[in-house]
């Protein structure tokens, strides 16, 4: 067997962290082997990142191959046809170039909506050279990125039906893996046998070594310029990660400790966000470092060094599609403190993960921030994102919490205010701040005694998780649904119907977050 992944891109984040550590899984208990791997995207892998993944799959060869048309539309400036026909194009040569036994198309993020052209010619290209195609699904762009509808429509997706049947082709060639239980769902009542749940992966591995982790405390020292404790969060700087949420908790529980994001911005649109925190803690002088990784890979310490090395880990986004820091915090053995995100907590609970510092929001009190001045701005805001939508969605979508609730101020969770309000809520001092919210969050003042005497509980690796998340886990449930035959007749119209349930539930008022709704917030 020959494995094409593809991707827009094999930028630091967590859909290359899956493909870095499910790949191997695959390699070794795939059937048949695979004899060949090939990545795909709008850009070649970063070449230190390349040599690690040789290493992790060899002696299997790993061959790129690059055509800046795979790439996010937002950033092509070519015209739609001419795109389409290169993406065609290279598809062909690809495949036809594989033609000495079977080829299996791992296609990461398609239902993300960030280049439906890509999309569509890999289901074309499925089904005219009788491949097998997998559409492994991370995040959704009907959820909470709805500025991917302008997009769609400009590169000739011009309604819902038709964004539907691309993401969610009745082709017999087509698989559709998701990461969470929630979606899965979704998906098996529409295309049963040819959908599975397939989690991210994670194992217990061993702790690097006492020398790895004292070179890599070094190595934090040298960049922070700090020799205080570090508070790690592995990820992009995008918006729905909600940094300063963290940064806040951060200055609460631990007002010694740095807060540090691994990766940088990787899209345009989050250019502002990752500015007005990065002047915000300038200016305030806040113990924020963002995007340590960001170009510095080479030389930097791995991800597990750098998780091993941190006093805490932390995951504060608004949605995530599975949120790989749960299980590594558990599986490092170092304490994290994380949101509960609803669509994942069942999950992990079954596979019996415990998080001992998790919370569903954190309440602010309203005379944190100009409650009269937010309120103007989140109906402003709402306003032009609703006429933004789909039309069909309009009506659908529900009010935003502080909009709901009526005109008078009252405490709201931090993750439902915009950037402008966040800010504003961390610009006083951090006692301050601390000593109006305590009240409202009970669990603050135990975690606080904890962070301080460095207590902060961690998440203990059960057995059952290594059955629900690790090697032998994930090959079965990939082989399954990559072995699904067709003894059910394709639904015709099931990409339309999976895609409308998907967004009534979207569009519910506790899955609207402001930071979402535009880059300036």
């Amino acid at each position: 067997m020959k494995l094409v992944i593809v991707h827009n891109h094999y930028r630091p984040g967590g859909v290359r962290r899956v493909i870095e550590l499910a790949t191997p899984w695959l390699v070794r208990g795939l059937r048949p082997p695979i004899r060949e791997i090939v990545l795909a995207g709008g850009e070649p892998p970063p070449a230190c990142w390349q040599r690690h993944f040789q290493a992790q799959v060899d002696p299997v060869p790993v061959h790129c191959r690059s055509e800046p048309a795979f790439g996010y539309l937002a950033e092509q400036t070519g015209r739609t046809t001419s795109l389409a026909k290169r993406i065609a194009l290279f598809l062909e040569s690809l495949l036809q170039s594989m033609e000495d036994g079977p080829v299996v198309i791992w296609a990461h993020n398609q239902g993300l909506g960030r280049n439906l052209l890509l999309t569509r010619e890999l289901t074309r290209a499925a089904g005219r050279e009788g491949v097998r195609l997998v559409f492994h699904h991370h995040d959704w762009w009907f959820d909470n990125r709805w500025q991917r509808w302008p997009e769609m429509r400009r590169h000739g997706t011009r309604t819902l039906h038709q964004a539907a049947r691309i993401i969610f082709p009745p082709s017999p060639h087509v698989r559709h893996l998701a990461i969470n239980h929630a979606d899965a769902k979704v998906l098996a009542r529409h295309f049963h046998a040819r959908s599975a749940w397939v989690p991210n992966p994670g194992t217990k591995n061993s702790r690097p070594s006492r020398q790895a982790l004292a070179r890599t405390r070094h190595w934090l020292r040298r960049e922070i310029r700090h020799d205080g404790p570090v508070w790690l969060m592995p990820c992009r700087l995008l918006r729905r990660k909600n940094i300063a949420e963290a940064l806040l908790l951060t200055r609460w529980l631990r007002p010694e400790a740095w807060l540090v994001t691994t990766g940088g911005v990787t899209s345009r649109e989050e250019q502002n966000y990752a500015e007005r925190l990065r002047e915000a803690a300038r200016v305030h002088r806040w113990p924020l470092r963002l995007a340590l990784l960001h170009q510095r890979e080479a030389r930097a310490p791995s991800l597990d060094e750098l998780l091993g090395a941190s006093e805490a880990i932390l995951l504060t986004s608004l949605q995530e599609g599975f949120g790989l820091p749960y299980l590594e915090a558990a599986a490092a053995g170092v304490p994290l403190i994380a949101r509960e995100l609803p669509n994942i907590a069942p999950d992990l609970r079954q596979a019996g993960l415990r998080f001992p510092q998790s919370y569903r929001e954190v309440s602010v009190d309203s005379a944190l921030f100009d409650w009269d001045g937010e309120t103007h701005r989140q109906r402003r805001l709402f306003q032009q994102w609703r006429v933004g939508l789909p039309e069909p969605c309009r009506l659908q979508a529900g009010l935003p919490l502080l909009l709901a609730g009526g005109s008078q101020p009252r405490p709201v969770p931090f993750s439902r205010l915009t950037l402008t309000a966040q800010l504003e809520v961390l610009a006083h001092p951090p006692e301050a701040s601390f000593a109006a919210c305590a009240p409202l969050n009970p669990w603050l003042l135990s975690w606080r005694r904890r962070a301080a005497s460095r207590t902060l509980r961690v998440s203990a690796w059960p057995a059952r998780a290594d059955r629900w998340f690790g090697a032998a886990a994930f090959v079965r449930r990939f082989s399954k649904v990559l072995g699904a035959g067709g003894s059910r007749l394709l639904n015709s119209s099931g990409g339309e119907q999976a895609q409308a349930e998907f967004i009534r539930q979207k569009l519910r008022s506790e899955n609207l977050y402001p930071l979402t709704w535009r880059p300036q917030t």
